[in-house]
């Protein structure tokens, strides 16, 4: 072996040296960026408090928010079908009945054709007189 094939091997080899050396840096710089913006996320992660547990309201109370909502369509649309037969259910469920035989009289006004509107009013206003 003469001293250029030497030169030959040790030059690979120094070159082999500086490839391997490259490959890390630039895993680490292709890595680095990652890791420092994941670090701290898991950390804020880890130290956040636990969600509270959702208060439930009383089915009163969804009642009473259900009666508001369907007057504040009916102030905007005092004809609405659809919300005079929603606070109907909902003064019912209340045990609201002279609410309820209200709002019903004005279904039979407007609807006149409509006989379950009237069974319904005739039965609730048998309740009341009892």
């Amino acid at each position: 072996m003469g001293a250029g094939e030497e030169y030959l091997i040790n030059r690979k080899k120094q070159i082999q040296r500086r490839q391997k050396f490259l490959t890390i840096v630039s895993i680490a710089c292709f890595l680095g960026p990652i890791l420092f913006s994941a670090v701290p996320v898991i950390q804020k992660a880890l130290q956040e408090p636990q969600p509270k547990a959702v208060t439930q309201k009383s089915p009163d109370v969804l009642l009473q928010e259900q009666a508001k909502g369907w007057e504040m369509v009916l102030q905007r649309e005092p004809q609405n079908q659809l919300a005079l037969e929603g606070l109907v259910n909902v003064r019912i469920k209340l045990n609201d009945t002279q609410g309820a035989i209200q709002i019903l009289e004005k279904l039979v006004k407007l609807h006149p054709e409509r006989q379950d509107y009237k069974v319904v009013l005739e039965k609730m206003k048998q309740e009341v007189g009892k």
